[in-house]
C-alpha cells in the first residue's frame, strides 16, 4: 500500500518532469504546400503559377480564329485563324523553358518557381516569368532599315496566386514589357500593366477561367485594347482541354499586352482553344 501511495505522488512529478524536457525539444512542423491552384499552364492568356514537372515535354498548340465579327464572308472566323506551335520542357521541378512560333511572332520564355503557398502558412504561391518574343508583324518594306533587333519585345512578370478552396483560384499578375520599336511616337517602348485572373471549379472535370490585363501607361491615341478572355477548361484523363472567348487574336505574351484590337462591347472577339500532350 506505502508503494503505491509513494508511485501516486511521485507519478504527477515525473510527468512534469518529463513535459518540461520535451518542451526544449524542436519537435519539426509538416509544412505541406498547397498544389494545384491551377490545372492548366495558362489561366487563359495569363500565365498560371503552374509549372512543367521535371523531364516533361509539352506539345502545345494554341488556336485562335478570326473575329467573329467578320460574318459569314469570313466564315464567322473560320478564314483568318493564328495558330501557335510551342513546346515546353521541365529542366527542374521549379524550372521550365519554352519556344513557340505563331503566325504573328516568334516566342522563348522561361518561367520558375519562388515561393508556393503553405497551408496555415504562408499564403501565396509566386513564380516568375520572362519572355522575348519577335514581332513578325514588322516588315522592312513598311520600315526601311528595320534590323532584328527593332521587332524584339521583352515581359517580366511576377505571377501571385492563392488557391482559396478546392474550388477557387485566384491570381495577380504585375507586368513590365519593352517593345524595342513602337509604331505610335506618343506611346513609350517600357510598358507597365498588370493582370488579374482566376479559376472556378463548377464541376468534376470542369472549371470557368477568366483572365483581364490592365495597360497602365498606354498612349492616349492608341488603337489597341486590354485583353478580357473567358473560357472554360476540361480535364481530360490527365490533360486540360481549354476553349475561350477572348478579344486577343495574339496568343504570346507581347501580341495581346500591347497588340489587342479586338472590342467585346462590339462583337469584335475570337474563339480559341490550347491543346497540349505530355510526353
Amino acid at each position: 500500500m506505502k508503494k503505491l501511495l509513494l508511485i501516486l505522488f511521485l507519478f504527477p512529478l515525473l510527468t512534469y518532469s518529463q513535459n518540461d524536457l520535451l518542451s526544449g525539444v524542436d519537435i519539426p512542423v509538416t509544412k505541406e504546400k498547397v498544389t494545384s491552384a491551377f490545372k492548366a499552364l495558362k489561366i487563359v492568356n495569363l500565365e498560371s503559377t503552374k509549372l512543367a514537372a521535371k523531364g516533361d515535354l509539352y506539345f502545345v498548340v494554341a488556336h485562335r480564329f478570326g473575329s467573329i465579327q467578320d460574318g459569314f464572308e469570313g466564315f464567322y472566323g473560320l478564314d483568318n485563324a493564328n495558330t501557335q506551335i510551342k513546346f515546353i520542357y521541365g529542366v527542374t521541378d521549379g524550372l521550365h523553358v519554352s519556344a513557340a512560333r505563331n503566325q504573328l511572332a516568334y516566342d522563348f520564355a522561361v518561367k520558375y518557381a519562388l515561393l508556393p503557398q503553405i497551408k496555415g502558412g504562408f499564403p501565396v504561391t509566386i513564380a516568375g516569368f520572362n519572355s522575348m518574343s519577335i514581332n513578325n508583324t514588322l516588315k522592312e518594306s513598311v520600315y526601311p532599315g528595320l534590323k532584328i533587333e527593332n521587332k524584339l519585345t521583352y515581359v517580366a512578370q511576377l505571377l501571385i496566386s492563392r488557391k482559396f478552396t478546392d474550388k477557387l483560384s485566384l491570381e495577380v499578375v504585375p507586368t513590365f514589357f519593352h517593345e524595342n520599336f513602337v509604331e505610335n511616337e506618343l506611346q513609350k517602348n517600357s510598358q507597365y500593366a498588370i493582370g488579374f485572373g482566376g479559376r472556378y471549379k463548377f464541376a468534376k472535370r470542369w472549371s470557368l477561367n477568366i483572365d483581364y490585363a490592365a495597360h497602365l501607361n498606354r498612349a492616349s491615341n492608341s488603337v489597341y485594347n486590354n485583353p478580357l478572355s473567358i473560357g472554360f477548361d476540361l480535364e481530360t484523363g490527365g490533360h486540360v482541354f481549354q476553349m475561350h472567348f477572348t478579344n486577343s487574336q495574339g496568343i504570346d505574351e507581347a501580341g495581346y499586352l500591347a497588340r489587342t484590337t479586338g472590342d467585346w462591347s462590339k462583337g469584335d472577339v475570337f474563339f480559341g482553344f490550347n491543346l497540349s500532350r505530355v510526353f
